[in-house]
């Protein structure tokens, strides 16, 4: 059977990347120019500016992963591209990008959604996972609990009803003085405080048990910082932090296992930005063991955006026959199971 080798691009936040994936499941290359020192400057991503640096990094980037791979265009057997969700202006860097190529290239387009790739990023990680299997996505923008029924066929089985996990550790980061990207510095911060200093609730959705509310918890954490500042308390940064992280950690993993445990599932997956977090990684790892389920996490890398896990997801649309036409345009409201 002939390999099919795909060049991806993910410019749907502030990360320009692109890749060469052969099958699904080996990437030659993953380029990533990331733009987290410029949005610093602003305490998070700035949509314009994000969207000036994918059209000044796009080309490079790709030159780089077909370099990377020892490849040029002609070597390739198609061209993906995440159109949604995202920043509509970032998307629609990669998305003119790609059609261009196609085009030019003679090569068929494929359209990706987002958080399918964070999804099919574990298949590069563990070449032996195959679906069915429950998948826990958290990033900036998304908090779901997703069961994977197919490569192409998945089910939301709970949301977030407000702010997404990486969004309340971002809100709290800033909140406490840690600055952008928020995540990261938490995990770091957290490792020097005492995560049961502080009891801060944990969200319970009536007649939802899956579905997941982060917005009670960081006001929480701004409560607390505003009535120290009143009574002129001195805060511990860092058990506050590690509190913080600690509530949210047990709402990922207990919800996240009352799925597994309901449905006899034998195997659970993490991705997205926040699935780096070193405490989601080792609680969950103990709760699957204890549970004797399976458990798969992408390396770091491929925890945030990337192009390598849009090559992966794209490869199961190209053996469907799943192929985007020259109308192809960026959908940043994008729904989990939508087609172009």
């Amino acid at each position: 059977m002939k390999d099919i080798r795909i060049l991806a691009i993910e410019s749907s936040c502030d990360e320009t990347a692109a890749a060469v994936v052969v099958n699904g499941r080996e990437a030659l290359s993953n380029v990533i120019n990331s733009q987290i020192a410029v949005h610093t400057l602003y305490g998070g991503v700035v949509p314009e500016i994000a969207s000036r640096a994918h059209i000044q990094n796009i080309n490079p980037v790709i030159r780089a992963a077909l370099d990377e791979a020892h490849m040029t265009l002609e070597d390739i057997d198609a061209v993906a591209v995440t159109y949604g969700p995202g920043l509509v202006g970032s998307l629609l860097v990669g998305v003119a990008e790609a059609k261009a190529l196609a085009w030019a290239t003679g090569k068929p387009l494929i359209g990706v959604h987002h958080i399918e790739g964070h999804i099919a990023a574990n298949y590069i990680a563990s070449k032996d996972l195959k679906p069915p299997f429950a998948a826990l996505v958290v990033s900036g923008g998304h908090t779901h609990l997703v069961m994977v029924q197919d490569y192409d066929r998945f089910e939301i089985i709970g949301r977030t009803r407000d702010d997404a996990a990486g969004e309340a550790f971002d809100k709290v980061a800033r909140a406490v003085g840690l600055g952008y990207p928020g995540g990261p510095k938490i995990d770091k911060e957290a490792k020097n405080g005492n995560p049961h200093a502080i009891e801060f609730p944990i969200a319970h959705i009536d007649g939802a048990p899956y579905d997941f509310s982060f917005s009670g918890i960081k006001s929480a954490v701004l409560n607390y910082l505003n009535e120290a500042k009143m009574k002129g308390e001195t805060v511990n940064r860092a058990d506050l932090v590690a509190s913080f992280q600690q509530a949210v950690v047990t709402t990922l993993v207990s919800h996240s296992m009352q799925l597994v445990c309901e449905r006899h599932l034998d195997k659970l997956v993490i991705a997205g930005g926040v699935s780096a977090n070193s405490a989601l990684r080792k609680a969950m790892k103990e709760a699957c063991d204890e549970q004797g389920v399976a458990f798969y996490c992408p390396p770091l890398i491929l925890c945030t955006d990337n192009a390598a896990m849009i090559g992966s997801a794209a490869y199961y649309e190209y053996c469907k026959g799943h192929f985007a036409g020259w109308d192809l345009n960026a959908v940043p409201n994008l729904k989990l199971g939508e087609r172009a």
